[in-house]
Parts: C-alpha cells; sequence; structure tokens
C-alpha cells in the first residue's frame, strides 16, 4: 500500500513537471485570449513561433487588436515583419488611426515607412492634426545694408506616399531659411520687409519647397521680425579702415624709401669731402714741387700765405657780425 502511494505521488509530480514545461513553451493562455477575440490560430502555431525565435505575444496582441478593428491581416505577414525587425504593435496602431481618419494605407506601405525608421503612427496623425515647425531667427541684409532677422512657423502635414525616400524637417528649415534670405535680399529697403512681411511667405510657397520631402507645406506664417545691425555701414566701415592701412603701409614704404635716399645722400657727401680732402693734402706736395722747380718764387709762397691769412680774419669777422646780428634779433 504505501508503495502504491509512492507511485502516485511520484506520477502526479511528474505530471505536473510535464504540464509546467508544455505551459511555458506554449502559451496556452494566450491561445485562449486569442480564440475568445475571435482570432483564428492553433495551438502549433504558437508551437512554431517559439521555435522561430518570435515571441507570440508580440505577434498575437496586435493581430487582436486588428480583428478588432476590421482589419484583414495575416498572421504571417506581422510574423515576418516582426522577423525583419519592424514594430507590429505600432504598425497596427497607425493602421487602425488611418482606417478611422479615412486614410488609405495599405500594411505593405505602413510595414515599409516603419523598416525605413519612420514612425508611421506619428505620420498618420500629423497628416490628421498638422505639425507647426518653427524655424530659427534668419538673418538677412536687405539692399538698403540694413540686417532684418525674422522667425517663421511653416504648417506642414506628412505626405504618407512620400515618407520613404522623401526629406526630412531639416530640408523644409534650410529651405524656408534660403527663401527669407532670397526675399529679404531681393528687397531695396528693410523697410518694404517690415511693411509686408507677408511678402516672405507668398515668395516660399511659390517656390514648392515641399518637393521631394515627405512634408507637404499648408501655410507659412511669419511670427517675428527684428532690424538688426547695419551691416552696409559696418562693411563701409571695415573697407574705409582697410584703406587707410593700406594707405599707412604705403606712405611708410615712401618714408623707409626716403630715409634709405637720405643716407644714400650723406653717403656721397662723405665721399665728396674725402675726396676734397685727399685733393687738399696734394696742394703742399704741389707747392714744394713747385719750389724745388722754380716756378713758385719765396715772395710768391709769402704773398699767398698773407692773402690765406687775410681771407681767414675777414671770414672770423664776418662770423662774429652774423653772430651779433643773431643775438639782437633774439633780444
Amino acid at each position: 500500500m504505501p508503495e502504491t502511494i509512492l507511485f502516485i505521488m511520484m506520477l502526479v509530480i511528474v505530471a505536473i513537471i510535464v504540464l509546467a514545461i508544455i505551459l511555458t513553451f506554449v502559451p496556452l493562455g494566450l491561445w485562449i485570449s486569442a480564440l475568445a477575440a475571435g482570432v483564428k490560430i492553433g495551438i502549433f502555431n504558437l508551437i512554431g513561433m517559439r521555435l522561430r525565435r518570435v515571441i507570440p505575444s508580440r505577434i498575437i496582441n496586435p493581430l487582436i487588436k486588428a480583428t478588432k478593428a476590421g482589419l484583414d491581416i495575416s498572421v504571417d505577414k506581422l510574423e515576418a515583419h516582426y522577423l525583419a525587425g519592424g514594430n507590429v504593435d505600432r504598425v497596427i496602431n497607425a493602421l487602425i488611426a488611418a482606417q478611422r481618419a479615412n486614410i488609405p494605407l495599405e500594411f505593405e506601405r505602413a510595414a515599409a515607412i516603419d523598416l525605413a525608421g519612420r514612425d508611421v503612427l506619428q505620420a498618420v496623425q500629423m497628416s490628421v492634426n498638422p505639425k507647426v515647425i518653427e524655424t530659427p531667427k534668419v538673418s538677412a541684409v536687405a539692399k538698403d545694408g540694413i540686417e532684418v532677422m525674422v522667425k517663421a512657423r511653416v504648417t506642414v502635414r506628412a505626405n504618407i506616399d512620400r515618407l520613404v525616400g522623401g526629406a526630412g524637417e531639416e530640408t523644409i528649415l534650410a529651405r524656408v531659411g534660403e527663401g527669407i534670405v532670397t526675399t529679404v535680399g531681393s528687397a531695396e529697403s528693410h523697410k518694404e520687409v517690415l511693411e509686408n512681411p507677408d511678402r516672405i511667405s507668398q515668395t516660399v510657397l511659390n517656390k514648392s519647397l515641399h518637393a521631394g520631402t515627405a512634408f507637404e507645406i499648408l501655410s507659412i506664417d511669419i511670427a517675428d521680425v527684428d532690424v538688426g545691425r547695419n551691416i552696409g555701414a559696418q562693411l563701409q566701415i571695415d573697407q574705409a579702415e582697410a584703406d587707410k592701412r593700406i594707405a599707412q603701409a604705403k606712405a611708410e614704404e615712401r618714408r623707409a624709401m626716403a630715409v634709405a635716399k637720405e643716407q644714400e645722400m650723406r653717403a656721397a657727401v662723405q665721399e665728396m669731402r674725402a675726396k676734397v680732402v685727399e685733393a687738399e693734402a696734394e696742394i703742399p706736395k704741389a707747392i714744394a714741387a713747385a719750389l724745388r722747380e722754380g716756378k713758385l718764387g719765396v715772395m710768391d709762397y709769402y704773398n699767398m700765405k698773407n692773402i690765406i691769412a687775410d681771407t681767414q680774419m675777414r671770414d672770423s669777422i664776418a662770423r662774429m657780425g652774423r653772430e651779433d646780428t643773431s643775438s639782437e634779433d633774439k633780444k
């Protein structure tokens, strides 16, 4: 009798262990939930998901939502999208939102958008409720040289057909900034921009800036227009300063050349003086030669010395007279 009870207990334990393994490997609760929601899914399909390393809840729960919303989507498509790295739940939510908003959106298109890295649910929501993108302050200069800073608000709606391969918000902002710079730059005066800021939005809208992007521009509204610096005057000041520096450099070059020329002239004068001294040194030699040869007498020599002394005395008297005259003038 005890052996029989022990055998029965062992059978019960083994049965519990086997049942636990089956319930762990086979999502029985998920299968029951699917049957209760009207989703036809076999237990072996769930086991196959486990074997293919697919989390059944990531497939069954979105499938239940799709079925309740009236969408006809097969399990194989959801499983293939999951294995490709997509977000099945987000795709199903986007399809449901698009159905409620009467937006034509197929599962293949939604899956492609999701795999492309874009939020397909957000795109559907943006199609229903347009998004406002505010640009940073764009600085532009009118023809009169005055800087104008413009801030714009761009209302865009997602274009689901161009979400794959279409440019994003950065391209929209760059093109709007380009349009602002073009409009302000073509204005004769900054006052024209201040008086008619709608010219900016009209010019930007006429350029079809949404071409090639994932959005459709609904409107461009100018939020703020400010007057900045006088760029033209600043450029003229900078140009004048540059011209002044160039003129100063040229004047300095001419001064340096004049100084060099003066030094050259001084050197030439010193050279001429040296020649004069050299020539004067030859005079005594010539006089001595004339005396030896008898061409110059002794009395002639003394007469010459007297004339030289007389000339020096007259020079001294004249110099003293000039000094006295200058002293009287100073007094």
